[in-house]
């Protein structure tokens, strides 16, 4: 299994050799390599077996640095990045030659972002290049969001992870693009809708996966535990699935009863940020747990509710 530490040193030392480190970010745990490696950048496909047509997302410290690899940054994008970087916005920009091909999946964009989290921001800043890191787990399973999680999955394929502690957010960033000039939202995420309308106005927001995605993440099923996940009225499906063992993901009700260890409340005051870091570990206990099958109950439709919306319906796709 790979060594778990707080030595930043020693991952930046990892990372320039051209290894793979499992790093920490405010959002979700990153399977990070050289970006501007094209053999680092294979090898994070290769590892989390990823198909090679989602691109993933390069991370740095600063906006001067993503000056080094984007073509040009819209004025909508630069009033995006001061008002939330660093912190879980991604942008997709036109990227420049610097680039390889393998990180944008041959696409002219590139996805960028600066993470909001104390040790990945030193990491960062002692390097000469930029990280990709998509989410440290096998393709299309949940994400990490402790490096106990990362450890779990990928320990044996790489030499080292970064532990953060508990991720603040727990899904993944928001990604927002401009094509024809118009802010377009591909991916929802960890940045509130709302967030960010009060700075830029009305975004068009895409309501659907695609199977050939244009920024990351943006598969029709992704964050799925193997169990078979339903989403709907919970006292009904209980009804429903009378003789089975059933796991329960719910906002704010406990419908199998708080002492329950199938019964996991995301938010019992309704707050959508504890909901959201909640979201990815119970999945995980769930699927570690295995009932026969995990009902789930969508959240209103508002704030992160929009986000953690968009991975339970991913998650229940079969």
């Amino acid at each position: 299994m790979a060594k778990i530490g707080k030595n930043i040193e020693q991952a930046s030392e990892f990372l320039t050799q051209g290894e793979l480190v499992g790093i920490p970010t405010e959002t979700v745990y990153g399977l990070a390599g050289n970006g501007f490696n094209a053999e680092a950048v294979a090898k994070i496909f290769e590892v989390k077996n990823r198909p090679s047509f989602d691109p993933l997302i390069l991370h740095t410290d600063s906006i001067e640095k993503i000056a080094q690899f984007v073509a040009e940054m819209p004025a909508q994008a630069k009033q995006l990045a001061e008002a939330f970087w660093p912190g879980p916005l991604t942008l997709l920009l036109p990227k420049s030659d610097k680039v390889p091909d393998i990180v944008t999946s041959g696409l002219d964009a590139v996805a960028v972002r600066i993470p909001n989290h104390p040790f990945t921001l030193e990491l960062l800043s002692k390097l000469d290049f930029p990280l990709a890191a998509p989410s440290a787990n096998p393709f299309s399973y949940i994400s990490p969001t402790t490096a106990q999680h990362v450890n779990q999955h990928l320990g044996a394929k790489i030499p080292y992870i970064l532990d953060g502690g508990n991720c603040r957010v727990g899904i993944e960033s928001t990604i927002v693009g401009f094509p024809e000039g118009k802010a377009t939202v591909f991916r929802k995420g960890g940045l509130s809708i709302e967030a960010i309308e009060k700075v830029i106005g009305k975004v068009e927001v895409l309501a659907h996966s695609s199977s050939k995605p244009q920024a990351p993440g943006m598969l029709a099923k992704h964050y799925a535990p193997k169990i078979p996940l339903i989403i709907g009225n919970i006292p009904e499906l209980l009804a429903q699935e009378k003789g089975k063992t059933v796991g329960v993901i719910s906002f704010r009700e406990s419908y199998l009863g708080a002492d329950n260890p199938l019964q996991f409340t995301l938010s019992a005051s309704g707050d959508y940020a504890e909901a959201a870091q909640n979201l990815f570990a119970s999945l995980r206990k769930l699927d570690e747990l295995q009932p026969d099958i995990i009902l789930a109950e969508l959240l209103p439709e508002q704030n992160l509710g929009i986000a953690i919306n968009d991975r339970l319906r991913r998650a229940s796709v079969r």
